[in-house]
């Protein structure tokens, strides 16, 4: 099991700026969950004559030429994202029903959005994004594993927490960090979602935002 990870200081200073809150707190993920990567990912690597070598939650040896198939190496995956997100991030596509759950969920939740994204620019970017789609809920960026933000977010405030995100990485970090909290899996691609087995401490694998809101409406 991963050890606790703790919260960087610069998600620690985004934290503090929110207001105090007795309400329970939905933390959520934004890309593949909110806002559709997968597929945008797919189309940018196509036009870059490049292609996911199988529908499996790795990018690092999982992106290649489509022509050899051919393996990217670490850095070529970072350098590629980087340039996708300061194209794409301004244009990806709402999630279906992500909108109208989290509208529903957020009179008795408080909602924060916690979303790893490259560079510092990026941030307004996305939170105009956002907004234009009439999700106006408080925005934080991140870096690694989430456990640490995770339980930065809930200290002082009262369970439940709920913990939203597509990426087992950030789950086991949360699973480490704040045990307490209920995790949901959420991969907008059905082809992805297929190939994900849940783990004993997600207590949700879906990509359908009417199953994950009733799902939290029966918490409370």
């Amino acid at each position: 099991m991963p050890e606790p990870t703790p919260v960087l200081p610069e998600v620690l200073g985004q934290i503090r700026a929110l207001p105090a809150s007795g309400r329970p707190l939905i933390v959520c993920d934004v890309d593949e969950v909110i806002l559709h990567l997968t597929t945008h990912l797919e189309d940018y690597l196509h036009s870059n004559g490049l292609m996911f070598l199988k529908y499996e939650y790795r990018l690092t040896g999982n992106i290649g030429d489509k022509k050899t198939g051919t393996s990217l190496s670490a850095a070529e995956v970072k350098q590629l994202l980087l340039r996708f997100f300061d194209e794409i991030s301004p244009h990806q596509d709402m999630v279906p029903g992500a909108d109208m759950a989290l509208q529903k969920l957020s009179n008795d939740w408080d909602v924060v959005l916690l979303t790893n994204l490259p560079g510092a620019h990026n941030k307004p970017v996305r939170e105009n994004l956002l907004a234009a789609k009439g999700l106006t809920y408080p925005v934080l960026t991140n870096s690694g594993p989430k456990g640490g933000a995770v339980a930065a977010l809930a200290a002082g405030r009262p369970s439940p927490i709920v913990f939203i995100d597509d990426s087992p990485t950030n789950h086991s970090s949360v699973n480490a960090s704040l045990p307490s909290s209920i995790q949901i899996q959420f991969i907008a691609d059905p082809r992805f979602l297929t190939s994900m087995t849940r783990e004993e401490h997600v207590d949700l694998l879906t990509g359908d935002w009417q199953e994950t809101e009733s799902f939290i409406s029966g918490i409370l």
